[in-house]
């Protein structure tokens, strides 16, 4: 492999903490943070998971519905293939994500997912933004019956 260029490794970097950023803000459950993760007219769909799909402003007005019967989540991202090429780049990244459901009655369950993101990003006058992100379903271990995650 050719080495890489200071201009490569900064946006592998970059990129890496657009990722973390994107996890906190889910985590911390601070949407308007989404604003400087996504381009303005980003496509994102978590159908594949059973979520919604939308612009960015959809999605940000989906998910304190769609995330209210979990009290706690991690959005653990890991390994990234990333391809870049000049202002785009696309990516897959793995993600665990451990999760506490609360149900009715107030029950609590841990359960674990393991999905993939694939990703096409852009460089943009504010840095690296997310213009496609499509949630990818790998598995799932200890899910507790669950109603339907709401619509958009």
């Amino acid at each position: 492999m050719p080495k890489m260029s200071l201009q490569e490794i900064s946006d592998r970097l970059e990129i890496q903490d657009l990722f973390a950023r994107y996890s906190f803000a889910i985590d911390e459950r601070d949407w308007d943070a989404l604003d400087d993760i996504f381009t303005s007219d980003a496509r994102i769909d978590y159908s594949e998971t059973g979520g919604a799909k939308g612009s960015p402003a959809e999605i940000k007005q989906w998910l304190p519905r769609a995330l209210e019967r979990f009290p706690a989540f991690q959005h653990l991202v890991a390994t990234t293939k990333l391809e870049i090429d000049g202002d785009r780049a696309t990516s897959k990244t793995i993600l665990f994500n451990p999760m506490v459901h609360e149900d009715q009655q107030g029950n609590r369950q841990t359960f674990f997912i393991g999905l993939w993101y694939r990703d096409v990003l852009l460089r943009t006058e504010d840095g690296w933004r997310i213009a496609e992100r499509h949630e990818v379903m790998s598995w799932i271990k200890d899910a507790p019956a669950m109603e339907p995650v709401p619509e958009l």
